[in-house]
């Protein structure tokens, strides 16, 4: 990695920290500016506006969640091991100070047409497809029944994740955890073969 691309990286870090606490439309150059303390004609030369700061907040925030997430969980034995061990690094990467930013800019993103909006939504379709892709590897073990629907339990997990995020995050539930992870259980069971 070059200097340029090291330096680059560690200013994506700084500003995919700065949007899990002020969210992707909050993130600007002069936010940015003020939280690293270089310039913004400096971060400017970077990012050119703030849409394309956003767009590449964005792709380094999926990197970084398929490098903590996904790529670690794909080691897990196929089938069930892998479908929870995903849904654990999951929870842990929405657990850190701010959340899952990928979760957030949804919600802040849905009724906002765009390309940054558009970004999002490849992002979170792929993560639909990496979870109904996974839990059909799970129907090719014999873990799940073969009638099973992937795509019906990709929105299903999805759904107790985003519970998840609301109870922890906006309520302060310090149970949520144990919540998600029974809730993940029943799902399995039906599923189970």
């Amino acid at each position: 990695m070059s200097k340029g691309e090291a330096t680059r990286w560690v200013i994506l870090d700084e500003a995919s920290r700065l949007a899990r606490r002020v969210g992707l439309t909050g993130l600007t150059i002069g936010s940015l500016a003020t939280q690293t303390g270089m310039s913004k004609s400096g971060l400017f030369a970077h990012f050119g506006s703030k849409e394309s700061l956003q767009l590449q907040v964005l792709e380094h925030s999926r990197d970084r969640f398929v490098d903590d997430v996904i790529r670690p969980a794909l080691k897990a034995p196929r089938g069930e091991p892998r479908v929870r061990d995903l849904f654990e690094r999951w929870l842990e990467w929405d657990s850190v100070e701010g959340g899952c930013p990928l979760v957030a800019a949804s919600f802040e993103l849905d009724d906002q047409p765009g390309p940054v909006r558009e970004s999002l939504v490849r992002v979170q379709r792929d993560w639909s497809d990496t979870l109904a892709t996974v839990f059909t590897s799970g129907i090719g073990e014999g873990h799940f029944r073969p009638d099973a629907d992937p795509r019906q339990f990709a929105q299903d997990v999805m759904g107790v994740m985003l519970s998840f995020h609301m109870a922890s995050r906006l309520l302060g539930d310090s149970n949520a955890a144990d919540r998600a992870k029974r809730a993940l259980d029943l799902l399995l069971a039906t599923a189970a073969a």
